[in-house]
């Protein structure tokens, strides 16, 4: 009975040591699990912290409208436009007065015209021509002539070497005679002559105020009382685009005289459009307004008559073509001759 009841009893022993041992590796697995997900939560909230702290050190990708915004540059952009609009139509209007008063009016009254005479650096012989034929000669005679509504100077630009002999010659010949319109923001050359026309026509309507501006070239003689005459019978003439009006074919081969690199422009008969010849080019002052607000964006071509030409195709201009003007021409009454 003894052993019987021993035997019952240790059975029990025996069958609880494996579930016990199944209950404390269960255990042992539950706090590992426990753990690692206690150690990645702790860690997720380490990283966000870090994160949140390096995104509040860290500067702010702007947008270009954020730095605009920021440094103000919005609304200094907008009041730059409409300064730049409110310029444009006071330009336009003539409210603005001269600010390159180079020579000078000692009139506040409106002139006849400003006569520029295109002139070179190797030309101070023909200058002295002019000056004791058909050209007031001394400061006193040109003031009598501005009296009567007319200013009249040699324009040239400076040397592609600033400061050199060539513009300290200009500078010398222009304190003893004051008949000088210096262009400063112009390279005198020969193939810059379209450029120099554009910025002639700006600088003189930005000194003098004038019914008329008349580009004259350096190779003609000219009846000044006789161009006088022509534009006093002109005046009030608004949109004025005076001149001997020609047309002829375009020079297409290079190395060749006369030639236009932008020919292909010009159409397949290879003509130019109609335009005063280069000699005499007379505008009136809102024709020379438009060239002066639109100067930036004005093309040119090789020859400056060309490009005045070209410029007045984009407005209603008033085309006069005078024979007077033909330098070379058999009329009588014909204002310039070629020298």
């Amino acid at each position: 009975m003894d052993n019987a009841s021993r035997r019952w009893r240790s059975k029990p022993l025996q069958t609880s040591n494996p579930s016990l041992i199944m209950a404390f590796f269960s255990c042992l697995a539950w706090l590992y699990v426990a753990g690692r997900l206690w150690q990645d939560a702790e860690n997720r909230n380490i990283l966000a912290n870090l994160l949140m702290k390096n995104s509040v050190q860290r500067p702010k990708v702007l947008t270009v409208e954020d730095k605009l915004m920021v440094l103000g540059c919005k609304d200094l952009e907008k009041r730059i436009v409409e300064a730049e609009m409110d310029l444009t139509l006071a330009k336009s209007q003539g409210y603005l007065k001269s600010q390159l008063k180079q020579s000078g009016s000692s009139s506040d009254k409106k002139l006849l015209a400003v006569i520029g005479v295109y002139t070179g650096f190797g030309s101070h012989l023909k200058r002295n021509v002019f000056r004791g034929s058909w050209m007031p000669r001394g400061e006193e005679a040109l003031k009598k002539l501005e009296e009567r509504g007319v200013v009249i100077r040699f324009v040239i630009g400076r040397s592609a070497n600033r400061g050199d002999s060539l513009d300290r010659n200009i500078d010398v010949e222009n304190r003893l005679t004051k008949d000088f319109l210096i262009l400063d923001g112009h390279e005198e050359a020969q193939e810059e002559l379209p450029k120099k026309a554009k910025l002639f026509f700006s600088t003189a309507l930005q000194n003098w105020d004038a019914e008329f501006y008349v580009k004259v070239d350096d190779k003609i003689d000219l009846d000044l009382d006789g161009l006088i005459s022509l534009l006093e019978s002109r005046r009030g003439q608004d949109s004025a685009y005076i001149g001997c009006m020609k047309s002829g074919d375009v020079i297409t081969e290079a190395g060749r005289p006369w030639y236009e690199p932008e020919w292909w422009k010009f159409g397949d008969e290879k003509s130019y459009f109609r335009h005063a010849s280069g000699s005499l080019i007379i505008l009136s002052k809102n024709l020379v307004q438009y060239v002066n607000i639109n100067s930036a964006s004005l093309m040119t071509y090789a020859h400056d008559d060309i490009s005045v030409g070209s410029w007045m195709m984009g407005v209603q201009a008033t085309y006069i073509d005078d024979n007077r003007l033909c330098c070379s021409s058999s009329r009588q009454d014909k204002v310039c001759s070629t020298a």
